[in-house]
């Protein structure tokens, strides 16, 4: 269970941000919106949420997930493989010394996105993509088994991180597409198919319980309701024109 999440409001320096989407220029405003709303939707399941404000410095500061993964025992500050986006590590790790006394760091030559890790209970799946190297994750990795947890990698074909195509729901289910359906890695998995035209909708995050989804997807709605899961709908059509989902959004623990 989650008790609390972290969100950085959006810059209007966000129009200027990472893409490799033909979606079309993001319209600030809307996206402030967008970004309010999505804050409500972690309260709905349960967080208190500490609202950072917005750093016009870093275009794709919002995306506060890349830059530390937080587990139970401690916490680790990326080296997003993103040179834009390097200097976003400084404020987070001075405000999770409010919360952690055990912070580790991903130093060069590795890089590390937090979009390339997925928890699975105590374990870790790691992949390894255009921002994520072989050697981040295996940093990476070493510092979970320090704490008694695990964690390996998975190669990348496709998409520009491993949860833009897979999320895990808990109760040893996935929401999965594409390249992630065959994955030997998952095969064990309870998986619950999205179709192509609504790939994006695989990037949702399981929070106590509920499931928030992006709005817009109504098989991808369907799949994981009939999978017995409330759903929490947010319009975040701003941000995926950033190439950013639900999780990217927050850093939650």
């Amino acid at each position: 269970m989650y008790r609390r999440a972290i969100v950085r409001n959006p810059g209007e320096s966000m129009i200027h941000g990472l893409s490799t989407s033909d979606l079309g220029i993001p319209d600030y405003k809307k996206a402030l919106i967008q970004h309010a709303n999505y804050i409500e939707a972690l309260k709905e399941c349960g967080l208190e949420v500490k609202v950072l404000g917005q750093d016009e410095q870093f275009p794709d500061s919002t995306f506060v997930e890349d830059v530390a993964l937080l587990t139970k025992h401690c916490a680790i500050i990326t080296n997003p493989g993103a040179s834009s986006r390097k200097g976003e590590t400084t404020s987070i790790k001075e405000l999770l010394k409010g919360f952690y006394e055990n912070i580790e760091e991903v130093l060069p030559p590795g890089t590390v996105e937090g979009g390339d890790i997925m928890m699975v209970g105590s374990h870790f799946y790691i992949g390894i993509s255009e921002r994520t190297n072989e050697n981040g994750a295996e940093q990476v990795i070493r510092f979970l088994e320090k704490y008694g947890l695990s964690g390996s990698k998975i190669r990348l074909e496709k998409t520009l991180h491993l949860k833009t195509g897979v999320a895990y729901l808990e109760h040893n289910t996935i929401v999965a597409c594409g390249e992630f359906l065959v994955k030997e890695e998952f095969l064990n998995f309870n998986i619950l198919e999205i179709p192509e035209e609504e790939s994006y909708a695989a990037n949702c995050i399981w929070i106590n319980d509920k499931v928030i989804l992006p709005k817009g997807y109504p098989i991808a709605r369907e799949i994981i309701k009939d999978a017995g899961y409330p759903i929490v709908e947010v319009d975040v059509s701003e941000f995926q024109k950033l190439d950013g989902g639900l999780s990217c959004l927050s850093l939650r623990f």
